[in-house]
């Protein structure tokens, strides 16, 4: 008797150290888990004014997490970054991510982000509509997001993208010179560029918001949403304070912080006209297939994505 006893307790013994061995490393997983850092590109745009908000008035600190903001210049050099792995994310669009997908590289869109384009026509130019520059050069980036809402602006007001002579201009301030200098009709700016062209005595003609579209996104790698799943939730939390802080304050409580941290031109104060923030949400499956649609057409990308493919949901609502 007193044998069993001896093995029953040799037995409970080796279950016990097992658990303890278990737990040991549970915790050790968790541990290196707490606390890492994610890091995030951002252009000089209005998209990035919520990350902006968050950092400076400590909303990140108060989630609990330790978010690291890069300032780019060029989308190029921002895309570099996310692809050699010193980004864990960052504020782009959805033409940016299928191509992203199409090379191999896997990303995903997170959320929508609120940018917003404007069709903008220069100070001496007769233009007043969308109609009347049938025929005239509007300065472009191609195969971007400022084609494709360039094509949605012409297409809503009864014209083909074939009506325009598009004038390939990659870099914006060059494209926000040329506009200056009367050398083109017309040019489609994000903000606060477009906010710079008015201020030089240009008129906005049209836009994304009066489209309702937004093709602006978050994106993030596969890699840093599976593996860094807590630091995106307080991420995402953080980010929806500062939209309600950009709802209740006026500009000039934080103009300066803008022109200061985000790299926005001295130029932009009081008269930058900010977009309708709104607290972080998925895209709009049919946003999302209207941008493949027209990648297709143009044999931009060979694949078809479904929306699963390019967008996970799960740190925001839908």
């Amino acid at each position: 008797m007193k044998k069993y006893i001896r093995i029953f307790m040799i037995i409970s013994l080796i279950f016990a150290l097992g658990g303890c061995t278990n737990t040991k490393k549970d915790s050790a997983v968790q541990e290196t888990s707490k606390g890492q850092t994610l890091t995030i590109g951002l252009m000089p745009d209005v998209d990035s004014i919520p990350f902006i908000i968050a950092q400076e008035k400590g909303y990140f600190k108060e989630e609990g997490v330790t978010v690291k903001l890069e300032s780019f210049k060029s989308a190029v050099d921002r895309d570099s970054a996310l692809q050699s792995g010193k980004l864990d994310g960052v504020i782009s669009d959805m033409l940016a991510e299928t191509f992203g997908k199409e090379g191999g590289f896997d990303v995903v869109i997170t959320s929508l982000s609120s940018g917003s384009y404007k069709l903008v026509v220069g100070k001496d130019e007769t233009a007043m509509r969308v109609e009347d520059l049938k025929g005239k050069d509007v300065a472009i980036s191609k195969n971007t997001i400022i084609e494709y809402v360039t094509d949605k602006i012409m297409m809503k007001n009864g014209l083909s993208s074939d009506d325009i002579h598009k004038t390939i201009i990659p870099q914006i301030p060059t494209r926000l010179e040329m506009l200056k200098n009367g050398k083109i009709a017309a040019a489609t700016l994000p903000e606060p560029l477009a906010t710079i062209a008015v201020k030089n005595g240009g008129k906005i003609i049209n836009g994304s918001d009066q489209l309702g579209i937004n093709p602006g996104v978050i994106l993030f790698t596969a890699k840093t949403v599976n593996h860094k799943e807590q630091e995106m939730k307080a991420m995402y939390k953080a980010y929806n304070k500062a939209i309600d802080y950009l709802s209740r304050e006026p500009m000039e409580n934080y103009i300066d912080l803008l022109i200061e941290k985000g790299g926005f031109p001295e130029s932009v104060k009081g008269a930058l006209v900010l977009p309708e923030y709104k607290k972080a949400i998925a895209p709009n499956p049919k946003d999302v297939a209207d941008v493949l649609a027209w990648l297709k057409e143009r044999g931009l990308i060979q694949k078809t994505y479904s929306y699963e493919e390019l967008v996970d949901s799960r740190f925001v609502r839908p």
